[in-house]
């Protein structure tokens, strides 16, 4: 017996150890790799790099940074700030003369003023207006309109993408009147876009005749303001987002642009100028829009309004 069970011992004792297998690479291998992924999951892919920028404009959007504020500024005379107040253009504080002759545009401002019921009516001698004023001629009515909160470029993209839509904006280049301005502005809103970028310095901002030409959209269509145009165009490249620039001897014409279908940033310069240098280097595309009339340029409003009519139009 014990013979015997030294016997089975040995036996157990020289068994082989577990057979080390291929871990199913070869049954693996022999398997279709599946449907091709989409390009949003593919790297390189420019639906890969918008899909990767959305996912970080969603983690950063909390944090979401302002564009600084512009400089408040003063409405002077009885028709400009009647109009200012009917156009809707923010104000804190109206300032009415001591003993002003009460004529119909005082009593239209007052009335306008106070159904905002947001505005303080303040009365001051003729005196302290002219001090306000430096001297101009006010008539009996000053507006104190207040500084404008610029939004970030960064806020204008990721407000887009978090919407589930391919951003459509406006960057202005050497635009220094603001009625060129509220045009752009306009033009965006009625045409869906999400903002309009300006630089902060050598460029028109958000004064009260920006306002006013805006006819009242520029209470939702957000302005950003860029330290630095260039660097500011070149964030949207590495977000994904294709920058066309408006020039006249651009070698796209607007309506063969296929990038208008996703999205872009569209730059326009000034009328006389155009884009300067550095800009024009950086867009992706410089396109130009034909006029078989013969004019040699048109101004930024209506440029913008042009090239976002058929951007809209791609995406309708």
């Amino acid at each position: 017996m014990a013979g015997n069970s030294q016997r089975r011992n040995r036996r157990t004792s020289n068994k082989k150890g577990a057979t080390v297998g291929s871990g199913g690479k070869r049954r693996r291998s022999l398997e279709g790799k599946g449907p091709t992924p989409p390009a949003s999951a593919r790297k390189g892919h420019v639906k890969n790099r918008i899909a990767s920028a959305k996912a970080k404009q969603v983690q950063r959007r909390p944090v979401a940074r302002r564009g600084g504020k512009g400089s408040s500024e003063m409405v002077v005379g009885r028709n400009p700030v009647f109009e200012a107040l009917r156009d809707g253009v923010p104000a804190t504080t109206l300032y009415v003369q001591q003993f002003i002759d009460n004529d119909e545009r005082v009593r239209e401002a007052l009335q306008l003023a106070g159904q905002r019921g947001n505005i303080h009516l303040m009365e001051a001698p003729r005196a302290e207006l002219d001090r306000m004023t430096n001297g101009l001629n006010h008539q009996g009515l000053v507006l104190q309109v207040p500084p404008y909160e610029y939004a970030h470029p960064e806020d204008l993209a990721a407000a887009a993408f978090d919407d589930g839509e391919d951003p459509l904006i406006v960057a202005l280049d050497g635009v220094t009147d603001p009625r060129n301005l509220g045009a752009v502005v306009r033009s965006v809103a009625a045409f869906g876009g999400h903002g309009v970028v300006v630089p902060e310095r050598r460029a028109a901002g958000m004064t009260a005749g920006a306002w006013k030409t805006s006819a009242g959209t520029a209470a939702r269509t957000p302005v950003a303001r860029a330290t630095n145009l260039t660097r500011a165009l070149e964030a949207y490249q590495k977000a994904g987002i294709t920058v066309v620039g408006l020039a006249a001897d651009g070698e796209v014409e607007v309506g063969e642009l296929e990038a208008l279908d996703g999205p872009v940033v569209i730059v326009v310069g000034s009328e006389g100028k155009g884009l300067s240098r550095l800009v024009g280097e950086t867009c992706d595309f410089r396109v130009r829009i034909p006029m078989p009339g013969g004019a040699e340029s048109l101004n930024a409003g209506v440029a913008a309004g042009v090239v976002l009519y058929e951007a809209a139009r791609r995406r309708a």
